[in-house]
């Protein structure tokens, strides 16, 4: 028992305590502001406070297992996306307030996201494909070069056809900052760029439907149909923003929350939520806690003992950093809606739970370096002792 409780110990002492801190704060602050939304209908409460305890459960759990042997298996992570995938196609339904087919159903009558769990497993697979480029000295071919994009294509590819291009962009997104932290050369970048810059005709006329080109205009249209149609949903959330002031009306005292104002305040537009019933506060407080986040991710990555954990880290870094600047330049209408989640404080289990998994995965870099950096210190102090 006192081996079991010293283990425990052990763990808290050499765990990266502000982001499993940090997270729970998130995790109380968006029950709080959800308990705020289900005046206007709707249980969202439960369903995150499940999702973060079973989150919180098997983070631990991953913690715990040397990353390098969970890279080892990365084909499992592969197959675990395929399969996902596959369930979608085969099973997959749009949820209300939603235009994209990316849910499964589960027993119990909840849902899942797949897409949510695959940016967990290709974080994986492509910090692994990383490093194996890295150690054999080819990531400077344009042979390797094309194969990590082919790896982020088909992810890319297969939300396309969901009709999840918000997800779709952050799959782009951890892969090119992934890349680039990896040390892949400047002009393959410039060639990527010049390539987009040169397809935007196509993207708009082809890639794109009427929605999304609609979303976009909606920016700049003020005095048109936009504030009724593409560009209310952004319309409202900033005068709920703008109506909180600087401390705000009060968690469950929000008027415009209560009467449901905002369309899917409860999702993509939680913000909204903290700027009206919080205030100015309110809103620099969620910042904070994301940032804090984003930064214990990335100095994490900094101090990892191999490239490998580093690129996990920095592939988490990234995911966080870019749904969160999104997710933000999206409510206060910077950018146009392509339903990206706020991290931790959007409501959606599979969200949540799958963030909580990421952690795991930056909490089994900073563990396991911990250990090999006691054994170097051990080993060094016998050296010394011999001699």
């Amino acid at each position: 028992m006192k081996r079991f409780f010293g283990g425990i110990g052990d763990y808290i002492v050499n765990s990266d305590k502000t982001i499993w801190l940090f997270s729970l704060v998130a995790t109380v602050y968006s029950a709080l502001l959800l308990s705020s939304v289900e005046r206007a209908g709707g249980v969202f409460v439960r369903t995150q406070i499940l999702a973060a305890i079973i989150g919180y459960g098997v983070s631990i759990i991953i913690s715990m297992i040397d990353y390098e042997y969970l890279a080892r298996y990365w084909y499992i992570a592969a197959i675990i996306s395929v399969l996902m995938f596959a369930a979608v196609f085969l099973f997959g339904f749009t949820v209300t307030g939603t235009d994209d087919t990316a849910w499964i159903r589960l027993p119990g009558g909840l849902t899942f996201q797949p897409s949510e769990l695959v940016k967990i497993c290709f974080i994986l697979t492509f910090a692994t494909h990383l490093d194996h480029l890295k150690k054999n000295g080819k990531l400077e071919k344009l042979t390797s070069v094309l194969s990590l994009l082919a790896h982020a294509l088909f992810p890319v590819a297969i939300i396309h056809f969901q009709g999840d291009d918000g997800s779709a962009l952050i799959f782009l997104f951890i892969a090119i900052i992934m890349m680039f932290v990896a040390g892949v050369q400047a002009r393959y970048f410039i060639i990527l760029i010049c390539l987009l810059s040169v397809s935007i005709p196509i993207l708009w006329n082809v890639i794109m439907n009427e929605e999304h080109r609609s979303r976009i205009l909606a920016l700049a249209d003020l005095d048109g149909n936009a504030l009724t149609d593409y560009g209310y949903q952004q319309y409202q959330s900033k005068v709920s923003i703008a109506s909180g002031g600087i401390d705000g009306y009060g968690l469950g005292e929000g008027y415009r929350t209560g009467l449901g104002t905002v369309p899917e305040q409860e999702n993509d537009f939680i913000f909204s939520v903290a700027g009206e019933e919080c205030g100015f506060f309110g809103t620099i407080l969620v910042l904070l806690i994301l940032l804090v986040l984003i930064i214990k991710v990335f100095t994490n990555a900094l101090k990892a003992r191999d490239e490998l954990g580093s690129y996990l880290c920095y592939g988490m870094f990234a995911l966080l950093a870019s749904q969160t600047i999104i997710n933000i330049a999206m409510v206060i209408g910077m950018l146009p809606v392509i339903g990206i989640t706020l991290p931790f404080f959007s409501a959606g289990g599979s969200s949540a739970m799958c963030l909580y998994f990421g952690l795991g995965l930056v909490q089994s870099v900073r563990l396991h370096n911990k250990d090999v950096t006691n054994i170097k210190l051990s080993y060094t102090r016998n050296e010394r002792i011999k001699i």
